[in-house]
């Protein structure tokens, strides 16, 4: 008899955490497209609205790919393609999506406005009150971003349609603004796409595992092999048997970028022979040892790096 119980313990433990482990659908939707431009920079050299809004929701896509688990991505256009707001609402209804995030770039007409925004229909909106209040906080850490806050159709004396129509937690990001020259320069880079494409990564990753608690999202990633490692910054090497790791990237990322100049220690850019895409890592640090780098860890994660890990680099 004990062992009859016991063995409907065991089903019922299974197929409530079999149950509980929610998939969740997220549509990413990068703004304007096609003959709709959206802003432009003065600099004529500098690209449209709508190339950086795709470059940016493509990279937060993958990033939602390469680490979490349980989250389906539906993109609303992955190409310079028009798509109207009446489709975008639809296309995220229909499928009864769970979250709809859309990636933007300001303008204004003083040109010393800059930084990040966060919008959603009404205050009311907790969930999305919530999701935006983290995307903005990502932008502030994260990104090194000044944040101009969470607003709503109050504060734009306006509504959005995708904010207003879709029926789930959605949220509008603001990127930065176009019209602000420095801005528009961060933009334009790869690393500046890149470090605001993490940030909003994060951001869903925090708000999607306070909302799930019992769903594992964080997928687990092999680290890379790596071989023949060759400093690229400055020509410096790491002297230690271990480093830390603050992030990697596809594309080279400036190491005098404002996202880490706020750490207070150099920051080394190293390419690697790996098959992974991501192929430029970014070290702080030479330690002999682990425990040696332990205090110069826990000031890099304070400092915006959460993911930054110790590894051994010889």
């Amino acid at each position: 008899m004990k062992s009859n119980i016991f063995g409907w313990c065991i089903i019922l433990f299974f197929s409530f955490t079999s149950f509980a482990q929610k998939k969740v659908t997220v549509v990413i939707d990068a703004g304007h497209g096609g003959t709709d431009t959206g802003h432009l920079s003065e600099n004529k050299d500098l690209l449209p609205e709508k190339a950086l809004n795709l470059l940016i929701a493509n990279k937060v896509g993958t990033y939602i790919d390469q680490y979490l688990t349980n989250v389906e991505v539906i993109f609303t256009r992955k190409d310079d393609s028009f798509i109207s707001l009446d489709d975008r609402v639809y296309k995220a209804n229909s499928i009864n999506a769970d979250y709809f995030i859309s990636i933007h770039c300001n303008a204004s007409e003083r040109q010393m406005v800059h930084g990040t925004e966060s919008h959603v229909h009404t205050m009311s909106g907790t969930k999305s009150v919530e999701m935006a209040k983290i995307m903005e906080k990502e932008f502030s850490s994260r990104a090194g971003r000044h944040s101009r806050g969470v607003k709503d159709s109050d504060d734009r004396e306006h509504t959005l349609q995708v904010l207003k129509y879709t029926n789930m937690t959605s949220v509008l990001l603001e990127c930065g603004f176009l019209t602000n020259e420095k801005e528009a320069n961060y933009l334009n880079t790869t690393g500046g796409q890149e470090i605001l494409a993490s940030a909003i990564f994060r951001g869903l990753r925090t708000f999607l595992q306070k909302e799930h608690p019992t769903t594992n999202f964080v997928k687990t990633v092999k680290p890379a092999t790596t071989t023949n490692t060759v400093a690229t910054t400055d020509n410096a090497k790491t002297s230690g048997k271990f480093s830390i790791q603050i992030m990697s990237s596809r594309e080279p990322i400036d190491t005098d970028s404002d996202s880490f100049k706020k750490l207070g220690e150099k920051v080394v850019r190293q390419k690697v022979n790996t098959s992974s895409d991501f192929k430029y890592r970014y070290l702080v640090g030479a330690f002999d040892s682990r425990e040696a780098g332990n205090a110069v860890l826990k000031k890099v994660q304070t400092n915006g790096f959460k993911d930054a890990i110790i590894i051994q680099t010889d």
